[in-house]
């Protein structure tokens, strides 16, 4: 029997063991093949949830590399361990195209319980919860961000969705202000920062409130969530 391709949460932020079930922790502590999107923050948390033998035993593979060692280890009967660097592997996260490989193969994939700031992003805004998109990272260069926003803002009113996009966090100021510039006065928008940290905030206004009440994000992992009214 082919081995089990297991997608892991890691922390948003904080201890392993705040952010993740004690099931979906005693399986991670059962693997020894690892598919991750950077090795040294890998082994840091492999280290802090205390893996049953040196690390220095662990396969431990990086996701922008060759995906056939990894098929091949699970082919073989052994399981394998998807690790993001934050929330949820394959959603906004390279891994996706090992998932849709272990498709591919009959392979099958098993996601484990953690934290999705998509999810607790939505889950804290007060937007539709029945009908959601996420975007992904809008365009870079202004005028085709700002045409993408009158785009979602458009979707959001025609569907009655809420829209939800995130960015580079050194960008996320600008891209709050091109919000600000570009949406109707009655659009909702929630702005959630450092979900799951001490410095965690959550806020959704109306974009006339704020605009009266400017707000700055800085550099620190950010969701945004739209609605139109």
């Amino acid at each position: 029997m082919p081995g089990i391709l297991y997608a892991i949460p890691t922390p948003l932020g904080g201890a392993a063991a705040d952010a993740l079930p004690a099931a979906a922790l005693s399986t991670v502590r059962t693997l020894r093949h690892f598919v991750v999107e950077n090795a040294k923050t890998a082994r840091a948390f492999l280290k802090e949830i205390g893996m049953p033998c040196p690390l220095q035993e662990l396969g431990i593979a990086t996701v922008d590399a060759d995906f056939s060692i990894a098929l091949q280890d699970l082919r073989k009967g052994q399981s394998v361990g998807l690790l993001s660097e934050a929330g949820c592997p394959a959603i906004a996260d390279p891994g996706a195209r090992l998932v849709e490989a272990a498709h591919q193969a009959g392979i099958r994939v098993v996601p484990l319980v953690g934290p999705s700031s998509i999810v607790l992003a939505l889950m804290a805004s007060g937007l539709e919860g029945q009908r959601f998109a996420f975007c992904g990272y809008l365009p870079r260069e202004a005028e085709e961000r700002k045409k993408r926003i009158t785009e979602l803002e458009a979707r959001s009113r025609r569907e009655r969705e809420t829209q939800i996009f995130i960015e580079t966090p050194y960008r996320n100021d600008v891209l709050l202000a091109a919000l600000l510039q570009t949406c109707r006065p009655a659009t909702q928008l929630c702005v959630a920062t450092d979900l799951t940290l001490p410095s965690e905030s959550i806020r959704t206004r109306r974009i006339e409130d704020w605009r009266v009440s400017p707000h700055s994000v800085g550099k620190q992992p950010t969701v945004f969530l739209l609605q139109a009214a």
